[in-house]
């Protein structure tokens, strides 16, 4: 077994009885999403567990074997070719430790959201549609679901119970609108419940979106 990930976190409150672990992109790192905390609106939400990973650093293809943290390598622009599937799931083990770990601490699988942004989402949708427990949520930011022909395949039947948020930009250059809509359209097809918001921004986060989501965190978590 693998030791767990380095991660940052923050606490709403005092003995928190949710969990959420927060994936940053490519090359990016736990403190990308940290200032977030304070900028959700989590009022009247129990004490809430923020936890922010460190993705292991390795050569990235696409960026010239420049090595960076990163969930997973990419090999082209053209996400949907030649997926690093073994990367994929490594990271999903690593994952998966850390969810294992806040159920340690006392919290319930229920009350263990996955978040990411980007590479984070694809990780976020890569672990939560393969877990063996409903989640209390997928919040997926700006990204895709990855090896999308296996997650078919390998999605969970208590998974599909896990609610999803999904949010993307119009303008998105990195990952295009069309790939999230197809990836929404999928889990749709699925059978899960998906809460879709697109917004006029490019590979990025907006204050509508920091409103939507303090808003369906309150859903997920009443």
């Amino acid at each position: 077994m693998s030791t767990l990930l380095h991660t940052i976190e923050k606490e709403s409150g005092a003995k928190p009885s949710v969990a959420i672990i927060w994936m940053h992109g490519l090359g990016a790192d736990a403190n990308d999403f940290l200032p977030m905390v304070d900028e959700l609106d989590l009022d009247g939400l129990p004490p809430i567990r923020f936890i922010f990973p460190n993705a292991d650093a390795m050569p990235v293809t696409i960026n010239g074997g420049h090595v960076m943290r990163a969930w997973y390598d990419i090999v082209a622009t053209d996400l949907g070719r030649q997926e690093d599937a073994a990367g994929l799931r490594a990271s999903q083990l690593k994952v998966e430790a850390l969810i294992a770990r806040e159920q340690a601490r006392g919290i319930a699988a229920d009350r263990i959201i996955l978040a990411g942004f980007s590479q984070g989402c694809a990780m976020t949708l890569q672990t939560g549609l393969r877990h063996p427990e409903k989640l209390g949520g997928m919040m997926c930011l700006s990204g895709y679901v990855p090896i999308a022909d296996l997650a078919i395949k390998e999605h969970t039947a208590a998974s599909l119970a896990t609610p999803i948020f999904m949010v993307h930009g119009r303008m998105d250059p990195v990952i295009p609108l069309a790939r999230a809509e197809q990836s929404r359209d999928l889990l749709k097809q699925l059978g899960y419940h998906v809460e879709w918001h697109d917004y006029p921004m490019q590979h990025s986060l907006c204050q509508d979106e920091v409103v939507h989501i303090g808003a369906w965190l309150k859903r997920v978590l009443a």
